[in-house]
This record gives structure tokens, C-alpha cells and sequence, in this order.
């Protein structure tokens, strides 16, 4: 299993300043749906379809997470359309939804997650290592340090859109 470690921070507004400024450069867009289908404290089991804002392709994926915090194991692979509908359709939960920008700060990967049912904002920096991630020293701009905050995890956010449909 693949290692994931990253660090993620409550985003209080959208970088345009750094935009602007060319200190944060945008790479991609892409329109994230996920559905979770199985879930406890420690692990969980997702589905997703990403839709690439410039191009319109579409990719779906099947990922399992283990770990919580900012170091969790990860298996994620790609599946069809015709799964990814089957799965989704068979458990008729509301998928959690959101656009994804991809870009670099300092020649630093992030990932900025917008949402959509829920008013909020997270930037997300992955490691090579947790000595890295625990060396690395954010810009205030990043806000609040959430990596360890379950209720700003995907899957909690997710859990409260089910209206108790999912136990």
C-alpha cells in the first residue's frame, strides 16, 4: 500500500492576490464527485468521477484509505463508468462535490478544494516524508493547520450530506 501524507489548512479565502501576483500558478481544474461505500474510524472506501474542467474527459476511480491525520495508507485505482454508475447507483447516496484546482506554490504542489454543499475552502500539501511534512512551515494565506481535524475530513463531510442514510 502507498503511503499518503499530507497536510492539509482551512483556506479562508481563494488565493487571487498570489494568483495575480504569479506566486501561485493554477495547472488544472478538474469537478470532483464522491460517494463513500463503506466506512468506520480508521478506514474508508470511496468512489469518485473526476471531470477535467479544460478538456471534459471523465476518469473514475476506487480508493481505499487506512490511517487518519496527516499519514494514511491509500490503494486507489481506475474503474469503468459502467462500475462506478453500478456502485453509485446501488447505494443512492448523495455524492459529496467540489472543484479541485491543482497548481504550485514555490514550486510547492497544492491542491485547493472548493465545496459545494457546504461553505468551505481546504488546501491540501502532500510529502515525500513526515519529517518533510512536519519541516514545512505554511504562509499564513494557507489559514488554520486542519490536517488533523475530522470534521473537516471528506468523509465526515460527506457523512452529514446523507441526511442518517448511512449509518
Amino acid at each position: 500500500m502507498a503511503m499518503e501524507i499530507e497536510r492539509k489548512f482551512l483556506l479562508p479565502r481563494l488565493p487571487r492576490e498570489q494568483i495575480e501576483a504569479g506566486t501561485v500558478t493554477i495547472r488544472s481544474q478538474q469537478r470532483i464527485e464522491q460517494t463513500y461505500l463503506a466506512m468506520d474510524d480508521d478506514q474508508e472506501i470511496r468512489v469518485r468521477r473526476l471531470m477535467d474542467s479544460a478538456t471534459g474527459s471523465e476518469s473514475y476511480t476506487h480508493t481505499f484509505k487506512k490511517g487518519n491525520g496527516m499519514v494514511r495508507e491509500e490503494v486507489e485505482y481506475g474503474i469503468s463508468e459502467s462500475i462506478y454508475k453500478q456502485m453509485t447507483a446501488a447505494f443512492g447516496l448523495e455524492p459529496l462535490t467540489k472543484n479541485r484546482l491543482t497548481g504550485d506554490w514555490n514550486g510547492i504542489g497544492i491542491e485547493i478544494d472548493i465545496y459545494d454543499q457546504i461553505d468551505l475552502a481546504v488546501l491540501e500539501v502532500e510529502f515525500e516524508s513526515l519529517d518533510e511534512a512536519n519541516a514545512f512551515v505554511p504562509p499564513e494565506w494557507f489559514g488554520e493547520d486542519i490536517s488533523s481535524q475530522k470534521q473537516y475530513s471528506n468523509k465526515t463531510v460527506w457523512k452529514s450530506l446523507q441526511g442518517g442514510k448511512f449509518p
